[in-house]
């Protein structure tokens, strides 16, 4: 099982290529709907990263491929700029972990 990135630029891109994932640098919605199919479709993609802008394209078909895939996991990435969600996301997670409110 290998993991596989769909970036929407290409910092991020190059930054898995360094680390040995491969993947695709796309913009267009359809371009990023068909790539998703043709990962998923492919046995030896065992991970699927996506980022965020991208995944902001589709939602519905990252949150079907998300429910009902039991091979693959998908997972959202931040560019190089940082991710939309990930401000305050450690802090949360934490406190729903421990139960105190930080």
């Amino acid at each position: 099982m290998k993991l596989f990135l769909l970036s929407d630029n290409i910092d991020t891109y190059l930054g898995m290529r360094l680390a040995g994932i491969e993947g695709k640098v796309l913009h267009e919605r359809d371009e990023v709907e068909q790539a998703v199919r043709e990962a998923v479709d492919d046995p030896t993609v065992g991970i699927l990263l996506i980022t965020e802008k991208l995944a902001d394209l589709c939602p519905d078909l990252i949150q079907s491929i998300k429910l009902g895939q039991k091979r693959m996991l998908v997972t959202e990435v931040p560019d190089r700029h940082g991710g939309s969600r990930a401000a305050g996301a450690l802090e949360r997670y934490v406190s729903e972990a421990i139960g105190v409110k930080m």
